[in-house]
Protein backbone atom coordinates (compact mmCIF):
# COMPACT_ATOMS: atom_id res chain seq x y z
CA UNK A 1 0.00 0.00 0.00
CA UNK A 2 0.68 3.65 -1.16
CA UNK A 3 0.40 6.72 1.18
CA UNK A 4 -0.16 9.44 -1.49
CA UNK A 5 -1.54 11.95 1.41
CA UNK A 6 -1.89 11.87 5.54
CA UNK A 7 -3.29 14.71 8.26
CA UNK A 8 -4.81 14.87 11.25
CA UNK A 9 -8.28 13.99 9.48
CA UNK A 10 -7.51 12.74 5.63
CA UNK A 11 -5.47 9.62 4.65
CA UNK A 12 -5.14 8.54 0.89
CA UNK A 13 -4.05 5.48 -0.21
CA UNK A 14 -3.57 3.45 -3.03
CA UNK A 15 -6.07 1.65 -1.71
CA UNK A 16 -8.65 3.98 -0.39
CA UNK A 17 -9.63 7.70 0.44
CA UNK A 18 -10.08 8.35 4.12
CA UNK A 19 -11.87 11.65 6.03
CA UNK A 20 -12.17 11.62 9.53
CA UNK A 21 -12.50 7.76 9.95
CA UNK A 22 -14.91 7.23 7.22
CA UNK A 23 -13.03 5.43 4.37
CA UNK A 24 -13.97 5.13 0.37
CA UNK A 25 -12.37 2.49 -1.50
CA UNK A 26 -10.90 4.19 -4.76
CA UNK A 27 -12.26 0.98 -6.84
CA UNK A 28 -15.53 2.13 -5.41
CA UNK A 29 -15.19 5.94 -7.40
CA UNK A 30 -17.09 6.14 -10.43
CA UNK A 31 -16.34 10.28 -10.65
CA UNK A 32 -14.62 12.41 -9.11
CA UNK A 33 -14.60 16.46 -9.57
CA UNK A 34 -14.03 19.39 -7.11
CA UNK A 35 -16.13 22.71 -6.83
CA UNK A 36 -15.73 26.22 -5.17
CA UNK A 37 -18.29 27.34 -2.88
CA UNK A 38 -19.71 30.22 -2.22
CA UNK A 39 -17.15 33.81 -1.39
CA UNK A 40 -16.93 33.80 2.43
CA UNK A 41 -17.36 37.79 3.29
CA UNK A 42 -16.05 37.52 6.80
CA UNK A 43 -12.52 36.18 5.54
CA UNK A 44 -12.56 38.88 2.99
CA UNK A 45 -13.48 41.60 5.50
CA UNK A 46 -10.79 40.54 7.70
CA UNK A 47 -8.26 40.63 5.02
CA UNK A 48 -9.21 44.44 4.44
CA UNK A 49 -9.59 45.39 8.55
CA UNK A 50 -5.57 43.85 8.56
CA UNK A 51 -5.01 45.69 5.55
CA UNK A 52 -6.47 49.16 7.05
CA UNK A 53 -4.21 48.25 10.50
CA UNK A 54 -1.28 47.87 8.76
CA UNK A 55 -1.38 51.42 7.22
CA UNK A 56 -3.11 53.21 10.17
CA UNK A 57 0.35 53.90 12.28
CA UNK A 58 2.51 54.16 8.83
CA UNK A 59 0.10 57.19 8.47
CA UNK A 60 0.03 58.25 11.55
CA UNK A 61 3.50 58.84 11.20
CA UNK A 62 3.35 60.02 7.87
CA UNK A 63 0.99 62.82 9.51
CA UNK A 64 3.57 63.62 11.91
CA UNK A 65 5.65 64.64 9.67
CA UNK A 66 3.84 66.59 7.79
CA UNK A 67 2.69 68.39 10.79
CA UNK A 68 6.56 68.97 12.13
CA UNK A 69 7.52 69.94 8.68
CA UNK A 70 4.37 72.74 8.05
CA UNK A 71 4.59 74.19 11.45
CA UNK A 72 6.47 77.37 11.97
CA UNK A 73 8.19 76.49 15.50
CA UNK A 74 11.32 76.47 17.06
CA UNK A 75 14.15 73.75 15.29
CA UNK A 76 13.81 72.00 18.40
CA UNK A 77 10.41 71.23 18.47
CA UNK A 78 10.41 70.42 14.41
CA UNK A 79 13.22 67.71 15.27
CA UNK A 80 11.23 66.38 17.86
CA UNK A 81 8.22 66.19 15.96
CA UNK A 82 10.36 64.51 13.09
CA UNK A 83 11.73 62.15 15.31
CA UNK A 84 8.59 60.75 17.16
CA UNK A 85 7.08 60.40 13.56
CA UNK A 86 10.25 58.07 12.72
CA UNK A 87 9.92 56.12 16.18
CA UNK A 88 6.78 55.56 15.37
CA UNK A 89 7.23 53.84 12.06
CA UNK A 90 9.95 51.88 13.50
CA UNK A 91 7.52 50.77 16.43
CA UNK A 92 5.25 49.75 13.87
CA UNK A 93 7.99 47.47 12.24
CA UNK A 94 7.44 44.49 14.34
CA UNK A 95 3.58 44.98 14.41
CA UNK A 96 3.98 44.99 10.51
CA UNK A 97 5.76 41.94 10.11
CA UNK A 98 3.19 39.78 12.20
CA UNK A 99 0.20 41.95 10.18
CA UNK A 100 1.77 41.40 7.10
CA UNK A 101 2.39 37.34 7.78
CA UNK A 102 -1.28 36.85 9.11
CA UNK A 103 -2.34 39.10 5.44
CA UNK A 104 -0.41 36.11 3.18
CA UNK A 105 -2.06 33.53 5.22
CA UNK A 106 -5.27 34.68 4.23
CA UNK A 107 -4.42 34.83 0.80
CA UNK A 108 -3.05 30.93 0.95
CA UNK A 109 -6.38 30.33 2.62
CA UNK A 110 -8.34 32.12 0.01
CA UNK A 111 -11.93 33.40 0.29
CA UNK A 112 -13.60 30.88 -0.76
CA UNK A 113 -14.69 27.09 0.33
CA UNK A 114 -13.46 23.97 -1.74
CA UNK A 115 -15.46 20.98 -2.02
CA UNK A 116 -14.26 17.36 -3.41
CA UNK A 117 -17.00 15.30 -4.83
CA UNK A 118 -17.84 11.60 -6.36
CA UNK A 119 -20.02 9.44 -7.83
CA UNK A 120 -19.93 6.44 -5.59
CA UNK A 121 -22.63 3.46 -6.63
CA UNK A 122 -24.98 6.47 -9.10
CA UNK A 123 -24.84 8.96 -5.81
CA UNK A 124 -22.99 11.91 -5.42
CA UNK A 125 -21.02 12.55 -2.41
CA UNK A 126 -19.15 15.43 -0.86
CA UNK A 127 -15.86 13.47 0.21
CA UNK A 128 -14.35 16.91 1.67
CA UNK A 129 -14.97 20.53 2.22
CA UNK A 130 -12.30 22.79 3.56
CA UNK A 131 -11.18 26.59 3.55
CA UNK A 132 -7.66 25.99 3.33
CA UNK A 133 -6.90 26.43 -0.65
CA UNK A 134 -3.20 24.90 -0.23
CA UNK A 135 -4.46 21.92 1.83
CA UNK A 136 -7.57 21.68 -0.98
CA UNK A 137 -4.80 21.72 -3.84
CA UNK A 138 -2.31 19.22 -1.83
CA UNK A 139 -5.31 16.43 -1.20
CA UNK A 140 -6.94 16.77 -4.55
CA UNK A 141 -3.45 16.12 -6.40
CA UNK A 142 -3.14 13.12 -3.99
CA UNK A 143 -6.64 11.66 -4.89
CA UNK A 144 -5.37 12.17 -8.72
CA UNK A 145 -2.08 10.69 -8.41
CA UNK A 146 -4.16 7.70 -5.97
CA UNK A 147 -6.54 6.92 -8.76
CA UNK A 148 -4.09 7.36 -11.81
CA UNK A 149 -1.44 4.89 -10.61
CA UNK A 150 -0.71 1.76 -12.04
CA UNK A 151 -2.27 -1.31 -10.21
CA UNK A 152 -1.65 -4.80 -10.87
CA UNK A 153 -5.60 -5.46 -9.99
CA UNK A 154 -7.59 -4.67 -12.86
CA UNK A 155 -10.34 -2.60 -11.17
CA UNK A 156 -12.94 -0.11 -12.15
CA UNK A 157 -11.14 3.37 -11.25
CA UNK A 158 -12.46 6.69 -12.47
CA UNK A 159 -10.17 9.24 -14.41
CA UNK A 160 -9.52 12.77 -14.22
CA UNK A 161 -9.54 14.62 -16.91
CA UNK A 162 -10.43 18.66 -17.79
CA UNK A 163 -13.69 19.60 -18.42
CA UNK A 164 -15.45 22.90 -19.01
CA UNK A 165 -14.48 25.42 -16.11
CA UNK A 166 -11.47 23.80 -14.71
CA UNK A 167 -13.32 21.32 -12.82
CA UNK A 168 -11.48 17.48 -13.39
CA UNK A 169 -14.11 14.93 -13.73
CA UNK A 170 -13.92 11.94 -16.04
CA UNK A 171 -15.45 7.79 -15.90
CA UNK A 172 -13.07 5.76 -18.12
CA UNK A 173 -12.53 2.08 -17.99
CA UNK A 174 -8.36 1.45 -17.13
CA UNK A 175 -6.33 2.48 -20.62
CA UNK A 176 -8.24 4.75 -21.86
CA UNK A 177 -6.15 7.56 -20.69
CA UNK A 178 -6.84 10.38 -23.38
CA UNK A 179 -9.98 12.25 -22.71
CA UNK A 180 -12.51 11.49 -25.47
CA UNK A 181 -11.94 8.27 -25.74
Amino acid sequence: MVMYYDDRSVQITSDEFRVDGRGYPLGTLTRVWHRRGRRSWRRVAGRGALGMVLLVPLATAALGLVVALQLNASATVTVALVGAAVLLGLAVRPLADLLLDRLDRSYDRGSHDREIWAEIQGRQIRLLQTDDAQRFGRIYRALQRAIEAPSPRAIRRPRFSPTAGGHLAGHRQRGHDRPGQ
